[in-house]
């Protein structure tokens, strides 16, 4: 039934995560409310982090993508794993920075860093920033110049691969608005440029194929062409790329019919590729960074929300209404993700009923899930999403003035909350 181990029934037939009765979660803190698994969380950082030690000889950094889930705790949380971070925005670089992350392990990505944004960056010594275009990279010399500093850079490179994922979450091949295209000239000619600029120093590149990634073969494709383009690099301008960072997209488990495989089986076989494409090239092992953000948070939370009605459309569809919705998870409505349903209140019951899972916000789209099987529910049920420890509370909005969940954490059975409930205050606090 479940999608992580961090999720158990416990002697009244309830859901549990962490060892936490999910349905006394809902009972306290009320609904729609998001909980994560802290002891979950970690092991995953210790996994990936350990891996870099196993398969590169430490000679490299986990990145944990800020995006999937960005708040001050998480950002505690990898820096207590000895994490860097993968930030996109001048939000998620203050959030780190007021967590007492370390700047000199942020990694500032995004594809229209505005001026302000880099400015900000530049001030505080972030350590890597990712340029994406040659108006980028002009702009980030001329403000290392005028600040006095040397802005170390990474070139983001498309390296041409599909990752056979949805075309909203695609951003290796050569139509994405992320980097530089290796097929036509525009990355070597991009790197030639970043070499002769002013107060820039080219350190690194970056690659991201997409997102929720089940094979293995790409990845291992990605490194072979990155490595490639290193070796072009020296062979063309005499310089050697230091570092590599080969993005993050390992698939997590929304489904019970979904087998992602292992960490390992990711990172031994791109590893391998490394260093058999390092010794080829007579090139040193670069610094490898990776940037897993889904697969250390994704399948470590549920979101809970109360059953307000069911309604039963004879020969057309049951759908269960429930007191969240889009505004808190817009996945499926985005690009139509899988998730698995559970009744919190009934988990020991059989999920034999076929419903669609309704939001609350004024529009027909807004829906969790459709055709879906879950426990047969009532009003005041308590209804349980898997694996929405990623993407959800990051993309949740206010649409129909609707406040935001709290999000709590859970260490040992013992429940916290991270992110307090919004409130209708804090809704018009900025309006005037």
């Amino acid at each position: 039934m479940f999608v992580s181990d961090c999720l158990d029934v416990n002697e009244k037939g309830h859901l549990t995560i962490g060892g936490a009765d999910t349905v006394e979660i809902a009972a306290q803190y009320g609904t729609p409310v998001i909980v994560y698994d802290e002891n979950a969380i970690r092991r995953n950082c210790r996994a990936f982090v350990g891996s870099i030690g196993e398969y590169y000889g430490g000679n490299g950094r986990v990145l944990y993508a800020n995006k999937a889930f960005s708040c001050l705790e998480m950002c505690r949380i990898a820096k207590e794993e000895d994490m860097g971070l993968d930030v996109v925005s001048g939000g998620e670089i203050y959030t780190a920075l007021k967590a007492g992350f370390p700047a000199e392990k942020l990694y500032f990505h995004g594809n229209n860093k505005s001026v302000d944004e880099l400015k900000y960056a530049l001030e505080n010594g972030i350590g890597r920033i990712v340029v994406d275009n040659p108006e980028e990279l002009s702009v980030i010399s001329e403000l290392a110049k005028e600040s006095g500093r040397t802005a170390n850079i990474y070139m983001r490179i498309k390296p041409g691969i599909d990752a056979h994922t949805h075309n909203f979450i695609r951003t290796g091949q050569i139509d994405s608005k992320f980097g530089f295209a290796l097929e036509t000239g525009e990355a070597m000619a991009c790197v030639k440029l970043a070499l002769k600029a002013e107060n820039v120093n080219l350190v690194g590149l970056h690659c991201h194929i997409g997102s929720q990634i089940f094979d293995v073969d790409p990845f291992v494709h990605a490194a072979q062409v990155m490595m490639k383009f290193i070796a072009d690099i020296k062979s063309e301008t005499g310089a050697v790329i230091a570092e590599l960072d080969l993005g993050g997209g390992f698939g997590i488990k929304y489904l019970e019919s979904e087998e992602p495989v292992g960490f390992d089986a990711y990172m031994q076989p791109v590893s391998e590729a490394i260093k058999k494409a390092a010794a080829e090239y007579d090139l040193p092992v670069p610094f490898i960074l990776i940037e897993p953000g889904r697969s250390i948070a994704g399948a470590e939370a549920v979101t809970l929300y109360t059953v307000g009605a069911v309604k039963e459309i004879p020969n057309v569809r049951t759908y269960v209404s429930i007191d969240g919705g889009m505004t808190d998870n817009p996945r499926y409505i985005l690009y139509q993700s899988s998730y698995t349903v559970l009744c919190a209140n009934k988990a020991d019951k059989p999920r034999d009923t076929v419903v669609t899972v309704a939001g609350k916000c004024c529009e027909s789209g807004d829906l969790i899930q459709e055709n879906t099987k879950i426990q047969q529910v009532e009003r005041g049920d308590i209804l349980a999403v898997l694996s929405t420890g990623a993407y959800n509370y990051s993309m949740a909005s206010n649409y129909n003035r609707v406040p935001r969940p709290a999000v709590l954490m859970v260490k040992d059975g013992e429940v916290r909350t991270i992110i307090k409930r919004e409130t209708y205050e804090d809704m018009v606090k900025n309006d005037i």
